[in-house]
């Protein structure tokens, strides 16, 4: 079962909010996944994203992939599993 890291939008219509999970790469967007590692919410200024670095890494020690989207925030991401469980503004 090949897993990816990806971002699962959830709330209202023109105000999205992201889940990052781990989740089978052959799920839709907003299936069911295996874990929730963190969440990122761009509309905070500035956007805030936070991980669990323990589950983080032992999903990608496990093989997962990471997506599109979650590749794009790595900058963000790096500062984040610096900081184990702690929410961090991204800078912008």
């Amino acid at each position: 079962m090949p897993v990816t890291i990806r971002l699962m939008r959830i709330g209202k219509k023109g105000k999205p909010n992201y889940r990052i999970v781990a989740i089978d790469k052959k799920k839709k967007r907003n299936g069911l996944y295996l874990e929730k590692i963190g969440f990122y919410n761009p509309l905070k200024n500035p956007p805030e994203l936070s991980i669990d670095k323990q589950k983080f890494d032992f999903w990608v020690g496990k093989g997962a992939v990471l997506s599109e989207g979650i590749l794009r925030l790595k900058k963000q991401l790096r500062a984040c599993l610096k900081t184990p469980n702690s929410v961090i503004p991204s800078p912008d």
